[in-house]
């Protein structure tokens, strides 16, 4: 299957295309930007397509990242992937950032919680707290820097997100001695685009619309059946 993937939702404008036989990136693109994503997206997806030798026909499915992130960012991308989608008879598929941020900690070698974070300003963070299991045990939700922090416990975590290292500030305030791992110190402005393709290969189309997640206070209560959805790993 071959996933044009998008991400405007926050501080760069991504694309690429990801072959999810034998796991490989066809072409990417990757411009770090605070605005300008509507003008920069579209010649992004043309390139990226040139650079991969492919017409849109080829594509198997389209999909875009649909949030938490910055309101207008969010609709670029989701138009675009969902016109796209339209005119070539294609499924698309909705990734959230916060699971595109985490989902290389998850699927690597550590075996920790991982706290995705999006700055909401004003003291304020998207946030989702995943267990090393692939359980949701908090959010995906809106809450207070001193909120989050308090519901990872605890044991160590590793914090990623453009609001990792506010959080983890945050955590280290509150309890000197939590562990945070190393993911911590790079944090990225975007969600990697390799994985908002990979998660989109092994979404249900259904199940996961390609609409805007606009997050609001959230019902943080631990589901026993929410777990993240295994991705295919590199390199398979």
């Amino acid at each position: 299957m071959r996933i044009l993937a998008l991400d405007t939702a926050l501080g760069a404008t991504s694309v690429v295309v990801f072959d999810t036989e034998g796991s490989r990136v066809l072409a990417e693109e990757r411009l770090e930007m605070v605005r300008g994503h509507a003008e920069a997206l579209v010649p992004m997806v043309g390139r990226v397509l040139e650079k991969a030798g492919l017409a849109f026909q080829a594509i198997d499915r389209f999909a875009s990242t649909v949030g938490p992130g910055s309101f207008t960012g969010i609709r670029i991308g989701i138009a675009a992937a969902r016109a796209f989608a339209l005119a070539h008879r294609k499924p698309v598929v909705g990734v959230s950032t916060l699971a595109a941020f985490a989902a290389p900690v998850l699927f690597g070698g550590e075996k920790r919680p991982v706290a995705a974070a999006v700055d909401a300003r004003h003291g304020m963070i998207f946030y989702q707290l995943t267990g090393a299991d692939g359980r949701q045990m908090a959010g995906p939700g809106l809450f207070s820097l001193a909120d989050a922090a308090r519901k990872i416990g605890s044991g160590s975590v590793i914090v990623t997100g453009d609001a990792a290292e506010l959080l983890a500030r945050t955590i280290k305030e509150q309890n000197p001695d939590f562990r945070i791992g190393a993911e911590t110190a790079r944090p990225s402005v975007s969600p990697p685009i390799l994985w908002v393709a990979r998660l989109a290969s092994v979404a249900d189309p259904s199940a996961s619309p390609c609409r805007p997640l606009y997050l609001r206070e959230a019902n943080v209560t631990a589901q026993d059946g929410a777990r993240l959805q295994r991705a295919p790993q590199l390199g398979a």
